[in-house]
């Protein structure tokens, strides 16, 4: 009995003094809580939203204060005309546009009814949803207390949904799957292409060849670009063809767009490389790493609007963020390049980060 305890306790004691077991043991659940619970939830707080108030009266005014104090929105602008209407959505910050048709008051007091519309953008429909039932929320406690003074009053709300007038989720899952797939099977093909070198001990031989680091790598990545260049296309097609979700835009620059990105993944897969000895963990950095962040931190499903500040600085240093807006903005917005062009430039930085990163260190590791 002596023994067994003695070698329990031999155990613990090893468990203990290793900073990394402890660190999977008891900080991995509290990161995955702390994750979890500040960003799976069905609130949405300071959505972005646009009025276009045609009567200007008094009740419209108080309605227009009631909605943005009750925390859930935020005025982006006041619009002028319908002919707005569509370019702020493709820009892409407001969600919802709340119009006030003219004359709102006296039809309201003449008549007791009166027609507000909504319009909302579904290219991720259950946001679209939420915002449009929180608007019909506030119209309907106005209601109430404008009901309590005077006679029965009503407001009828038109709702409208653009981009994606059915409310379909595969809409917004086809871009978000797309994203995390090409990311994973990007970076973990190349992550394990060195390290499988490494293991087998051919890298010896690559170095005592005449290629220098930068061409290995090269040569590395190039099979896979075209590898899952070739994957990006049948999910496009089985997307458009199957789910009927559509290509609004320009075809070729959606599959320079994916070209890039994977250029991204590929190069963030071969820092992972480099920085690990064996396929084992570089398997575990690609898969967890990555795999999590990409369903949580993107916007893939959860809004990054709802998330706590620090939430939402790791969003914006995560590149599927940006890859899913453009492809939402090309394929259900027909969005051209200039719309587009900020998150080009932040892939584009984050690619050639990356490449250096993996240079450096590659040579530095291998010399």
């Amino acid at each position: 009995m002596k023994r067994f305890l003695g070698f329990v306790v031999k155990e613990f004691y090893h468990i203990f003094r290793d900073y990394r077991t402890l660190l999977i043991l008891f900080g991995l659940p509290a990161v995955q809580l702390l994750l979890f619970g500040y960003v799976i939830t069905n609130e949405i707080k300071d959505a972005r939203i646009a009025i276009l108030d045609q009567s200007k009266d008094e009740v419209t005014r108080r309605i227009s204060e009631k909605v943005l104090s009750s925390g859930y929105f935020i005025l982006d602008r006041n619009l002028i005309s319908y002919k707005q209407i569509e370019q702020v959505f493709r820009e892409g910050n407001v969600k919802l546009v709340l119009i006030f048709g003219p004359d709102f008051s006296k039809s309201l007091d003449k008549t007791g009814n009166a027609k507000v519309q909504i319009i909302g953008d579904a290219s991720d429909p259950n946001t679209a949803n939420i915002l449009v039932n929180y608007i019909q929320g506030i119209l309907s406690n106005y209601l109430i207390s404008l009901n309590a003074e005077k006679i029965p009053m009503q407001i009828t709300p038109e709702v409208r949904m653009m981009y994606n007038g059915q409310m379909k989720g595969v809409y917004m899952m086809v871009p978000g799957l797309m994203a995390m797939l090409l990311m994973l099977i990007s970076a973990l093909m190349t992550s394990l292409s060195i390290t499988k070198e490494k293991e087998l001990g051919t890298m010896e031989l690559l170095l005592a060849s005449p290629l220098k680091p930068f061409q290995i790598i090269i040569g590395k990545v190039f099979p896979y670009v075209f590898l899952a260049f070739t994957d990006a296309c049948i999910i496009i097609i089985l997307g458009n063809t199957v789910f009927g979700v559509p290509v609004a835009g320009s075809v070729t620059l959606l599959l320079a767009e994916s070209l890039l990105f994977i250029c991204m993944a590929l190069s963030l897969g071969i820092l992972i490389s480099t920085i690990t000895s064996s396929q084992q963990i570089a398997m575990m950095l690609s898969l967890v790493a990555l795999m999590l962040p990409t369903i949580l931190l993107s916007g893939f499903i959860f809004p990054i609007e709802n998330m706590p500040l620090v939430l939402q600085w790791l969003c914006h240093i995560m590149p599927p963020t940006y890859f899913i807006i453009i492809i939402k903005s090309i394929m259900l917005k027909g969005n051209s390049f200039g719309y587009i062009a900020f998150e080009t430039g932040i892939l584009a930085v984050f690619t050639l980060l990356f490449i250096f990163l993996s240079v450096k260190k590659f040579k530095v590791r291998l010399a």
